[in-house]
């Protein structure tokens, strides 16, 4: 396939393709290497944002970091199976009440 012919593919067809040419193990490696990518994102995000330990990073920059590392994530939880949004509704729940209960919100 070329990389054109590749791009116009539906995304269930790439997990399948990515599925059947790396092991298990491999993926969860990736998923591990992608979320710590993640956090420093965020960190440097933070830093940006508070600006009490400057960053050379742009407000911009740091944002596109952060993106691009969290869908990095997301594609590794869809290669693992391990998308669960009943789980996050739920999730989502009970940090709400924990923001109520300590009367921020």
């Amino acid at each position: 396939m070329t990389e054109e012919q590749i791009k116009g593919c539906a995304d269930g067809v790439l997990i399948a393709a990515i599925r059947s040419s790396m092991p298990v193990s491999a993926l969860y490696e990736q998923l591990a290497e992608e979320c710590a990518e993640l956090g420093k994102a965020a960190l440097k995000r933070a830093r940006q944002l508070r600006g009490d330990n400057p960053t050379p990073v742009t407000e911009a920059e740091a944002n596109e970091a952060v993106l691009e590392e969290a869908n990095d994530v997301l594609n590794c939880l869809s290669l693992l199976n391990l998308r669960d949004v009943p789980r996050c509704h739920a999730k989502l729940v009970r940090w709400v009440n924990r923001l109520r209960c300590t009367g921020r919100l």
